[in-house]
């Protein structure tokens, strides 16, 4: 009895001869039965070798986790650590709490933990802008000195020059003068000036 035909469609007899059997093209002719010499394998019935890695890099992100193929799914993963553990239980605490929390707050929506906000005191909030205008605004004027120096800019340092009145309008609006100064002392201090001159 003949075994099954190969990829390239040998055929093995009883007797230990290999040949491909004869066919029939589709034009109606007949095609010879050839035989195949002992220790030759073609091309198709070569076995590839297949790289287990290579193959993995081509296949990467379809499909399951490499490695993951052996795994059962029947009882979940032990944590590996004593602090794994503990985390995993924190977890499972914190699940239950909010499925808890959330059945709870279903029945009862006006009893919901208000967050706390944070009072900002408005001094220390113009104190942080004024200290922020002051150094941009010094800093603009040193790049404009070294502009009229001879030095070249980057477009960057050319905006900061152009802004150089905007930063003294801002520091008005808050009280203070171009030189960062507060008004009230610079109008205390011209008094106190007027007062020694006239003296």
């Amino acid at each position: 009895m003949p075994s099954e035909p190969s990829n390239a469609g040998i055929v093995t007899d009883e007797s230990g001869s290999r040949h491909i059997p004869e066919s029939t093209r589709a034009d109606g002719s007949t095609r010879k039965a050839i035989k195949i010499r002992p220790g030759y394998r073609p091309p198709e019935d070569v076995e590839v070798y297949k790289n287990r890695a290579a193959e993995g890099f081509r296949t990467r992100g379809k499909g399951p986790v490499p490695g993951s193929e052996g795994l059962k799914d029947d009882k979940p993963a032990q944590p590996s650590s004593a602090a794994a553990a503990k985390n995993a239980k924190r977890r499972e605490a914190a699940r239950k709490k909010k499925e808890a929390g959330s059945t709870d707050n279903d029945s009862k929506p006006s009893e919901a933990p208000t967050p706390k906000v944070e009072e900002v005191d408005p001094e220390v909030e113009k104190e942080k802008k004024v200290r922020s205008l002051k150094k941009k605004l010094r800093q603009a004027k040193d790049l404009r000195d070294k502009k009229e120096g001879g030095g070249t800019l980057l477009p960057e340092q050319l905006t900061k020059v152009i802004k150089i009145n905007e930063l003294i309008r801002e520091l008005e609006a808050l009280g203070f003068d171009a030189d960062g100064e507060p008004k009230d002392a610079k109008a205390a201090d011209d008094s106190t000036k007027t007062e020694e001159a006239s003296t």
